[in-house]
């Protein structure tokens, strides 16, 4: 098995000794406090395919990013093989190594295949049900599937796609998505059946740890909200003291803050926000949606924000400071951000060049 190491990411992180807190030890690895993701909306849509992220991926390595995140429904798999491909390129060109770099992926949405099937329906018929790997039952929305099964072969073809033996952390993506329909019970009962083979997956090494990627699973105040407590009894239970179940991803943003200010937790009776619940529990968490897909800079910030954010006035845009916001926020190991242009890449991680904002002052973005 062939994951990110301590003393490999130490020494990638060794290499940018001159930016200012950049990186955080988490479990036995090392992560950069920026992460790049490579969602994409609306996946349909033709422009989602006139683009790559090749180019992107090295860039962000370049400049000190060392966790990648993606996901098997990304652009129906094509985020997927460019990074893939920009990996390749990356260890030929003796950029780095795959020891180096923390790469995640996530299973529980209906890839297809691109170029696009002529009928959905025909594949996810021919491709999943027939070969036993779920039913029409375990199916939501034509879309979203948690069955064992189904995420074993999914996180096998995610591993062909990225070309890699191993992931380092690997998800179960929105399971939210299914908590209405089972009801509280069989939800739980659904969890504990794919946490139990991904601690056997872990074994057999297809990755080393495992986590629950969501949107509102973890912060919602209706039925879709998902109890992290019950999440890690759980791991408990199947994989014992030393379960990998050690992650979790869910939106952070200056729009979004729920995680930091809700308490929409419970750990021993006390309620809790998501990031107390964690820090309890003993669960890293990775923040996405940084920029909240751009929709945060309708409106320029205010000089108020800017200020506490960077009393150094280093940083030169509103996207800086948004991501100075999410990497300073105690209790997150890594934030992730989109992008596929380089320039911009290298002007997102200039905020390597100051130091995180530190508690008492980061809570006065809070009264603004």
């Amino acid at each position: 098995m062939v994951t990110a190491t301590n003393e490999d990411t130490l020494n990638f992180a060794k290499n940018f000794s001159n930016y200012k807190d950049f990186f955080i030890k988490s479990n036995d690895l090392i992560f950069s406090k920026l992460g790049l993701g490579t969602f994409n909306k609306e996946p349909y849509k033709e422009e989602n395919y006139v683009f790559h992220y090749i180019e992107g991926v090295k860039e962000a390595v370049k400049n000190g990013i060392n966790l990648i995140d993606t996901a098997s429904n990304y652009r129906y798999g094509q985020s997927e093989k460019e990074i893939g491909e920009a990996l390749k390129e990356l260890y030929d060109e003796g950029i780095t190594k795959r020891e180096e770099l923390i790469i995640c992926s996530k299973g529980g949405f209906i890839q297809l295949d691109y170029p696009f099937p002529p009928n959905p329906y025909t594949w996810i018929d021919e491709n999943i049900i027939k070969k036993g790997l779920a039913t029409k039952e375990d199916i939501e929305l034509d879309q979203h599937c948690m069955t064992p099964d189904f995420l074993e072969w999914s996180c096998k073809k995610s591993l062909e796609n990225v070309g890699v033996e191993s992931f380092d952390i690997y998800y179960l993506h929105n399971p939210e998505m299914q908590k209405l329909k089972l009801g509280e019970k069989r939800f739980y009962k659904a969890i504990e059946n794919v946490f139990k083979r991904f601690e056997k997956l872990a074994d057999e090494g297809l990755f080393k740890y495992y986590g629950v990627a969501v949107w509102n699973g973890f912060i919602s105040d209706s039925d879709e909200n998902i109890d992290l407590e019950k999440l890690e009894q759980i791991a408990r239970k199947v994989g014992g003291e030393n379960h990998r179940f050690k992650y979790i991803q869910t939106p952070f943003n200056m729009g979004k803050t729920a995680i930091y200010t809700n308490l929409t937790q419970n750990v021993n009776g006390e309620e809790c926000t998501l990031l107390q619940a964690a820090h309890r529990l003993g669960i890293g968490v990775i923040s996405s949606s940084s920029l909240l897909q751009m929709n945060l800079f309708k409106k320029s910030f205010s000089a108020e924000t800017g200020v506490v954010l960077d009393g150094t006035m280093t940083l030169k845009s509103d996207i800086q400071l948004a991501l100075q916001f999410v990497r300073s926020t105690p209790g997150i190991v890594s934030s992730l951000f989109g992008s596929k242009v380089p320039i911009n890449i290298k002007h997102n991680c200039e905020i390597s060049k100051v130091k995180a904002v530190q508690r008492g002052k980061y809570d006065l973005l809070y009264r603004l």
